[in-house]
């Protein structure tokens, strides 16, 4: 008998704006020995649906889209009462979880790696009562990375484009943009400071501002990445801190680099927050833990999975 797929496309996301794309992938999963089932978002929350709702009836749930789709399936796919591992058609235009953990722009290739059958177990964070795949953030470099269109970042590269940014706009930046007062509660203890920016992850690339060394990841071992920005009083130290950022230096007086299993995060007045690139609303009060392990994706062998 042949295993069955629901396949969850976003018919709006990069590559699949057009039908061709839509049709590109249809084209290859009709190669597969799989009977499947195709299901199309028409708006946000749709992917979640569909995947909590009709998932238990399918062997796989594939993901067609960017970051924000494959968000919307793994919400509704932790929510099975049994686990369905998810593969993932890269399309959308940033995809920085597909880069870290190996998945090819490629449409065949992306295909394919379900026909081998080689998964990993990738851990899952949580932001109050909402998942997010690789990373939440707030302050005002989510901003910049996200609303920059996609084509200028790719020709100047993103820590490139970064660095041009504060120097084309920084002082008026810096006036405008106030820094977030903010108690930090994790694993290692107690941090209350002033920030710009900051990223809990679980990546090795978050949302085209900075990489990590890969020796400072699993995806894995139940623990995030936090960093954090903290104020910026010129437009001097602001470049030269993205400078340290293009060589995985953290260590400075500007940044802040740990690793935590949870964290509280208090503010005084809501904070605006972006979860997989996605607006996640803006709150004063934010539990992250994470569920280790809670995804199986189907990916290739990567030193990144313990």
């Amino acid at each position: 008998m042949k295993k069955k797929m629901l396949v969850i496309i976003n018919p709006c996301a990069g590559r699949t704006k057009s039908k061709a794309g839509t049709f590109d992938i249809v084209d290859v999963l009709s190669t597969l020995d799989f009977d499947f089932d195709i299901k199309t978002t028409t708006k946000r929350g749709d992917a979640t649906d569909f995947a909590k709702n009709l998932g238990l009836n399918y062997d796989v749930i594939l993901c067609c889209g960017g970051d924000g789709t494959l968000n919307e399936t793994v919400n509704g796919a932790v929510m099975l009462p049994e686990k369905r591992p998810i593969g993932y058609i890269p399309t959308g235009s940033t995809n920085d979880l597909a880069s870290t953990i190996g998945i090819p722009s490629d449409i065949r290739s992306a295909v394919q790696l379900i026909v081998t059958n080689q998964k990993n177990t990738y851990d899952i964070g949580k932001f109050n009562d909402r998942h997010f795949c690789y990373v939440a953030t707030f302050g005002v470099g989510s901003e910049f990375s996200y609303s920059t269109p996609q084509k200028l970042k790719n020709a100047l590269g993103y820590s490139a484009y970064m660095i041009n940014s504060f120097l084309l706009h920084g002082v008026k930046l810096l006036k405008s943009i106030k820094p977030i007062h903010m108690k930090i509660e994790h694993d290692g203890g107690v941090i209350e400071d002033d920030f710009f920016f900051g990223a809990i992850s679980n990546s090795t690339s978050v949302a085209g501002l900075f990489t990590y060394d890969r020796n400072d990841v699993r995806l894995n071992d139940g623990e995030f990445e936090l960093l954090l920005v903290r104020k910026i009083t010129s437009v001097a130290n602001a470049v030269h801190m993205l400078q340290r950022m293009q060589k995985h230096d953290y260590n400075c007086d500007q940044i802040m680099f740990l690793h935590t299993k949870n964290l509280k995060i208090h503010t005084e007045k809501p904070v605006e927050w972006s979860l997989d690139g996605e607006f996640g609303g803006a709150h004063t009060d934010v539990d992250f833990s994470i569920l280790n392990k809670g995804i199986e994706i189907f990916s290739p062998q990567n030193d990144l999975f313990e």
